[in-house]
């Protein structure tokens, strides 16, 4: 029999929430192991946020050197290699793979590789990997496996006609073609990184919109932009008759009852996620679950004393800056630092160009939800860090209540959104309101500079508009 291993914790998964818990444990001089099946960092850093934003760089900077005239710049001819760009994003991931190990050595994490399964109410066997057979002991258990890439029904991924995310990113070969089912984040973002460098793009969604969670006038801002720079949008439409073959995928596009054949080199699903918990239980171990997501309470424990989970594979937001929140407040409150937090307001972020961000209500949603509001908006057309860096597509829209100037939600579109969001984020946590941004001195010229304008837009004091 295998000898086993006594921790303070165990965390089952290195993603974002794991190795967060795995670190933050060991800060507080807890003796801790984190177990992994692939590579410290987990989906987001190896399969997603990092290396995507990888790859959306560098098509923005291939799109921005094709306008250098503008600028009186003179670059000749601008060319690509697309197998370095995805050799560079996969070296990024590479790097930032080794950042988290070093880390876990630093605060003297175990590193276990291998797939980890509850075998009992504290314990934890490592039933695939390199340390397969490893038998661990543990007070505290964290599940925080994520998600999987959800697949279209009925359709094989085989890595070359038909894709998820996953498979795209390992693919060094620029399709002609490409029909995108899904229009959320990372449907928007891969529908962005193709066209830039010439493959024709269709971007296909079921609801109305492309970014559907996001305000409504943000997505059609998007949409427009989208199609100026190629991209074809279906929204409100339906996929459906997939036939794959040799060299391209045929499906229909169904809108109202209308049907349209289309045909590309390459599908990629970007229909959403599922839940990773596939042989994470043993099946004596009776963890609750909500629609397949592992249910905890307010202090991330589940109904089995001792097994916590934090990170997506608690449901949605999928976000990994939530998974991180989640996993630290779950590891402050088993050991007695503090009580653990649930999540509140928090940003949502999507890198294509322009960016996206938004955190709090939508103006649809103070509308359903019947609050008296006002809506402040401020154009980066007249912002001269915006017109001189010549980035100045979208706005800065915050939605505040008309008494009390308290922010209900703000929404950004243009250059750098996902960086600007964070102020209305603060602002929100502190209960500052729209007056508080409007009278703090922003630096000229700034992005940032829009924020204030929005705020004080919405107080009708806006100067530059």
């Amino acid at each position: 029999m295998a000898e086993s291993k006594d921790y303070d914790l165990i965390v089952i998964g290195g993603g974002p929430a794991g190795y967060a818990a795995a670190i933050r444990a060991g800060q507080l001089g807890k003796k801790v192991a984190c177990v992994e099946m692939e590579s410290a960092g987990g989906t987001c850093l190896n399969w997603g946020c990092i290396p995507t934003k990888a790859l959306l760089k560098s098509a923005e900077l291939y799109l921005k050197m094709k306008k250098a005239d503008e600028f009186g710049i003179s670059a000749g001819e601008i060319t690509f290699d697309f197998a370095k760009v995805m050799e560079r994003s996969r070296g990024v991931a590479g790097q930032m793979a080794k950042g988290i190990e070093f880390l876990f050595k630093k605060n003297k994490v175990d590193y276990i590789r291998g797939k980890g399964q509850v075998s009992a109410p504290g314990m934890v066997s490592i039933v695939e990997g390199k340390d397969m057979g490893q038998f661990l002991k543990a007070k505290n258990i964290l599940i925080a496996t994520g998600c999987k890439m959800r697949r279209i029904p009925g359709l094989e991924v085989d890595g070359e006609r038909v894709m998820t995310s996953r498979e795209a990113l390992a693919n060094k070969k620029l399709p002609k073609s490409i029909v995108i089912v899904g229009a959320g984040a990372i449907g928007v973002e891969f529908a962005y990184f193709y066209n830039a460098f010439g493959t024709d793009v269709t971007l296909v969604e079921m609801l109305p919109n492309v970014l559907p969670i996001e305000d409504n006038e943000i997505s059609k801002t998007l949409e427009r932009s989208f199609e100026k720079q190629g991209i074809k949008i279906r929204t409100g439409t339906k996929c459906e008759n997939f036939q794959v073959g040799k060299d391209t995928v045929k499906l229909d596009l169904v809108k109202g009852g209308e049907k349209e054949e289309i045909e590309a080199e390459v599908v990629l699903s970007a229909i959403g996620v599922v839940a990773n918990i596939e042989g994470v239980l043993a099946a004596n171990v009776k963890v609750a679950l909500d629609r397949d997501y592992v249910k905890v309470g307010d202090d991330y424990q589940t109904n089995v004393k001792g097994i916590y989970a934090a990170g997506d594979i608690i449901g949605p937001p999928w976000l990994a800056h939530i998974a991180t929140f989640e996993a630290v407040q779950a590891v402050n409150g088993m050991f007695g630092h503090g009580k653990p937090k649930r999540v509140g307001n928090f940003p949502g972020c999507t890198y294509c160009q322009p960016q996206v961000s938004s955190t709090g209500l939508t103006e649809q949603a103070a509308k359903e939800k019947k609050l008296d509001y006002k809506v402040g908006k401020f154009p980066f057309t007249a912002s001269g860090k915006a017109v001189a860096s010549g980035a100045a597509e979208g706005f800065v829209k915050v939605i505040t209540d008309k008494k009390t100037g308290e922010i209900y939600g703000a929404h950004i579109i243009g250059a750098e959104a996902t960086e600007l969001i964070a102020e209305y984020g603060f602002a929100m946590d502190l209960e500052a309101t729209v007056e508080d941004i409007h009278h703090t001195i922003h630096a000229h010229p700034t992005l940032s500079e829009a924020v204030m304008e929005a705020a004080a837009a919405s107080l009708g004091e806006a100067i530059h508009i």
